[in-house]
C-alpha cells in the first residue's frame, strides 16, 4: 500500500501545471480599432485597459500575455508570450497596431552598473584615520 501510495504521489508531482499571465485582447476585438481615427480613449474602450503604457505620457499601448509551465522541480519556463503594441502619433490618433510572438523577441542580457567611489578598497580605520586631517582647528570652533 505505501508503495502505491508512493507511486501515485511520484508521478503527480511531474505533471506540468500552466499558469496564465497578463491580458491581450482578441483578434476580433482589434479589428474594432480603426487606424487613423481611434483615439486613447476610444482604444481603452474598445479592448480594455493596457497592461503597459510607455515610459513618457505619450508612449504606446501595450498588452502582453504569457503562458509559463511548471514542471516538478524544474525552472519555470516561459511557453508562449504575446505582445500587441498599439502606437499614437502626434495627435493622439491610433499610428500602427502589431503584434509579436515569443519567436519575435530576444534576449537582453541585464547588467549590474554600479559607480564606484572607491572607498570600498580602503577598511574602516583607514577611512577614520584619513579623515583626522582634513578637519582644521576654525571648522570645530565654528560649530
Amino acid at each position: 500500500m505505501a508503495l502505491i501510495g508512493g507511486l501515485v504521489i511520484g508521478i503527480s508531482a511531474c505533471v506540468a501545471s500552466y499558469r496564465d499571465h497578463g491580458y491581450v485582447p482578441l483578434p476580433e476585438d482589434l479589428a474594432k480599432i480603426q487606424v487613423g481615427s481611434d483615439t486613447r480613449e476610444s482604444v481603452t474602450e474598445k479592448i480594455g485597459t493596457p497592461g503597459t503604457s510607455g515610459v513618457l505620457d505619450k508612449g504606446g499601448y501595450y498588452y502582453v500575455a504569457s503562458r509559463v509551465r511548471h514542471y516538478g522541480a524544474r525552472a519555470p519556463q516561459v511557453v508562449s508570450r504575446e505582445l500587441v503594441a498599439i502606437t499614437f502619433d502626434s495627435r493622439d490618433r491610433v499610428a500602427n497596431i502589431e503584434r509579436y510572438g515569443l519567436e519575435d523577441g530576444r534576449v537582453i542580457p541585464l547588467e549590474k552598473r554600479v559607480t564606484d567611489s572607491g572607498e570600498s578598497e580602503r577598511g574602516l580605520l583607514r577611512q577614520l584615520l584619513g579623515n583626522l586631517g582634513r578637519i582644521g582647528p576654525g571648522q570645530l570652533l565654528n560649530n
